[in-house]
């Protein structure tokens, strides 16, 4: 690139209006005006190679494209700069360009490498997912985040690094530096590194990802995940709060995560009149025979109903099977007309779902009162 430079400023030294003293200037906005014109010539270019690349199903191409894009002209207006700023030195005879262009041309060139880089791991995390959801609805965005921010910060060290070490700083020492100022930083920043290692572990462990519904017994937390961060967790409750909850906090409490379910239970307990004893038994037998027939009802999982208690007014039995579906809103659906399908078998029998009664005994005779429940 320094020959290119050299071989530039020859010609431009060779034009007749540039030859004297006191036209540099002009030298100056020529250099200038020809970095516009090439940032230009670019900016058409991309787009028409842009356009026709998104008539193609490959999207890395467009993520290349457009990753480059505003990097390369701001790469074009630093080197058309640089070489401006070497002209009005010379002409000056001031000797900046060992000492302070050709560092911030090197810094430069680092940070638009690293700014291309960034916007290209972006881009194909966002394609990434877009991919995996066509595929499969459940798909883990989770770990295809937790991934690319681990290269986007191991990328941004990277690029700190090697410019500390254009910028003449001993990475070694800094690094050397960094061993023992961290122990300070350390103790003075104890609850964010523990945030940062507490979402560190999420990304690894996963008990949710975005877009679970998760709830915790020990905590008053409910909600559906939108976002894990480095610091925090931010979750949706059902009024449509958000919620944010520390990392470190899911260290220390047990989280449910009711969207990883596999079956939804159905656990119910219905209560039959005393004077409908005789029948009790096959109404128990037509209610088991229709759940082992319910197109949505699992059977592979335990089903049973069972005769189960003399309460004091009723004789209890219940039901303990699992829907096929997890999905909340289909499971009350499904249970409603389970519900409704044992209330129409132990009508079919002449039986009556049993109330809170109570019978007196007055002087040797049995009066019978029956009170509803309030």
């Amino acid at each position: 690139m320094e020959s290119v430079e050299f071989e530039l400023k020859q010609w431009l030294l060779q034009l007749p209006f540039l030859r004297g003293d006191g036209l540099w200037i002009s030298e100056v906005f020529l250099i200038i005006f020809l970095v516009l014109i090439f940032d230009v010539i670019k900016k058409r270019i991309l787009k028409k190679l842009h356009s026709r690349l998104e008539q193609t199903e490959n999207p890395w191409d467009d993520a290349f494209i457009e990753s480059i894009s505003k990097p390369l002209s701001a790469f074009i207006w630093l080197w058309g700069i640089s070489i401006a700023a070497n002209v009005i030195a010379d002409a000056n005879d001031a000797s900046v360009y060992d000492s302070i262009v050709q560092p911030v041309r090197q810094v430069g060139t680092i940070i638009i490498l690293t700014w291309f880089v960034l916007r290209m791991i972006v881009r194909i995390e966002h394609n990434i997912i877009k991919i995996g959801r066509t595929k499969e609805d459940n798909y883990d965005v989770t770990t295809v985040q937790a991934i690319t921010k681990l290269i986007r910060v191991s990328v941004f060290i990277t690029a700190a690094l090697i410019m500390l070490q254009e910028l003449g700083v001993s990475v070694a020492g800094v690094l050397a530096f960094g061993g023992i100022g961290g122990m300070a930083i350390g103790f003075a920043a104890k609850d964010l590194l523990s945030n940062f290692f507490g979402g560190l572990m999420l990304y690894l462990d996963r008990p949710f990802a975005v877009g679970d519904w998760i709830r915790s017994p020990d905590r008053d937390i409910e909600g559906t995940v939108e976002n894990i961060g480095w610091r925090l967790t931010m979750i949706r409750t059902f009024d449509k709060r958000p919620l944010y909850v520390p990392n470190s906090t899911f260290a220390n409490i047990s989280v449910e995560n009711p969207s990883r379910m596999t079956n939804r239970r159905i656990k119910e307990t219905i209560g039959v009149r005393y004077d409908d004893s005789d029948k009790l038994e096959q109404i128990i037998i037509d209610v088991r025979t229709m759940l082992h027939n319910h197109n949505e009802i699992d059977t592979r999982q335990t089903l049973m109903v069972n005769f189960n208690e003399f309460a004091p007014s009723s004789l209890d039995f219940f039901i303990y099977t699992f829907t096929k579906t997890s999905n909340w809103v289909k499971y009350h659906k499904i249970k409603q007309d389970v519900l409704f399908q044992i209330s129409g078998i132990i009508k079919q029998h002449g039986a009556e779902i049993a109330f809170p009664t109570s019978t007196l005994h007055l002087n040797g005779e049995i009066t019978q009162k029956e009170f509803s429940a309030k």
